[in-house]
């Protein structure tokens, strides 16, 4: 979509039309481009269609603010879950950030988070149309004024006079997702300059950044939400990273845990309750804290389950009651699960090579009852975990 159609989309004609697609059903396209074309240009109801099946999308991420909002495709794909950028807003206020470039911007999902937390936003991006979405956006959820768009290369943008700096680099192109940190855009190397301008900063880097690509000066958080690993966050200036230089932090909540100096747990036998990790946790380095808290240790050297005799609330994993431990044989396990009638089988695995869809295809479970399978290695021997989740330790 080019800016000049976008701009329809902002006029009273525009608004109206928007406002009756809101509630559209995509099977009705057809006929209700048709109908609408009678009335209107051609270009604003092509538009409004796709502005309309972009907030759709969108409420996964944005919620009923969706609903009002304006959308790019690569914006609703790359955008920040609400949820997460809200955690990230109530950090910044909390150091006392007054003032922040918001570099990278997009369609302004981060900038609008922060301003509901306070903060005056300088958001920034190349992309004239991102800068449109992001404007518009500002204006429609009341934080114009506290929200100033420009469409400029981010490394030609004065850092002076900002309380702190937030960079969220593209990590796509055409060709899909980038994975080398020196290959997004702007370079990391240029974001974590950056970060260090201001009396404060963040970076928003993927979720598999490897360890050793982390600053020491940073403090690296990994942010879940509802159990999946939304995001990794480089932090400049919240404190000596020495001590913990990570911090798994789990939404809703927030649940923040911080460490990663502690040595690997040991590891030991399957005991009565078996520990999974939060993705989060795991991606953080922070099994040890974990297991530390629990008094746990881990079932092979290699993988992050932990087993322990207590049953111990934690919000940083999930626990389940073990019932069998069985050596790897799909046929035994095939004739267990129907012994007890169970036919709502959930799967997981970590360290073995057959997938939960295959291994669903050969048990063919029926039945009212249910289980938790694990398949894993138990002292470097491919074992399954019979399971069923423990009451009262999530909290």
């Amino acid at each position: 979509m080019e800016t000049e159609t976008f701009a329809q989309l902002l006029t009273e004609p525009g608004r109206r039309l928007l406002d009756e697609l809101r509630a559209y059903a995509p099977e009705q396209e057809l006929a209700l481009a048709t109908r609408l074309r009678r009335e209107h240009p051609a270009e604003l109801v092509s538009a409004a269609l796709g502005q309309a099946r972009l907030r759709q999308r969108a409420e996964a991420k944005f919620g009923d603010d969706a609903r009002l909002m304006y959308f790019t495709p690569n914006g609703v794909e790359q955008s920040t879950r609400r949820t997460v950028a809200d955690w990230r807003a109530r950090r910044f206020a909390a150091l006392g950030v007054r003032r922040l470039a918001d570099l990278c911007g997009g369609i302004g999902g981060d900038a609008i988070a922060l301003a509901r937390a306070g903060i005056s936003v300088l958001a920034v991006d190349r992309d004239p149309l991102a800068c449109a979405a992001a404007a518009a956006n500002a204006a429609a959820l009341g934080l114009s004024e506290l929200i100033e768009v420009r469409c400029a290369d981010v490394a030609e943008v004065a850092l002076d006079g900002f309380d702190a700096v937030f960079t969220d680099p593209a990590r796509r192109t055409a060709k899909g997702r980038v994975f080398d940190p020196a290959a997004y855009s702007p370079p990391l190397s240029w974001a974590i300059g950056a970060g260090r301008a201001t009396r404060f900063g963040a970076l928003k880097v993927a979720p598999g950044i490897p360890h050793e690509a982390v600053p020491e000066d940073a403090e690296a958080e990994w942010v879940s939400d509802h159990g999946e690993v939304k995001e990794a966050v480089l932090w400049f200036g919240t404190g000596p990273a020495t001590d913990a230089p990570h911090r798994a932090t789990l939404l809703p909540g927030p649940h923040s845990l911080t460490g990663g100096r502690l040595p690997d747990p040991p590891a030991g036998p399957v005991r009565r309750y078996l520990y999974e990790p939060d993705g989060a946790v795991i991606r953080a380095h922070l099994v040890a804290e974990v297991a530390e808290r629990l008094g746990a240790a881990l079932i092979d050297p290699m993988i992050a389950y932990l087993a322990s005799d207590q049953l111990v609330p934690t919000p940083y994993a999930h626990a389940y009651e073990i019932t069998d431990v069985l050596p790897f044989n799909v046929k035994k396990l095939k004739a267990l699960l129907r012994q007890r009638a169970v036919g709502t089988v959930v799967i997981k695995k970590r360290g073995i090579g057959l997938t939960p869809e295959e291994l669903r295809r050969q048990l063919k479970p029926e039945g009212p009852g249910s289980a938790t399978v694990f398949l894993t290695r138990v002292a470097d021997a491919p074992t399954m975990l019979l399971a069923q989740p423990a009451g009262g330790a999530w909290m």
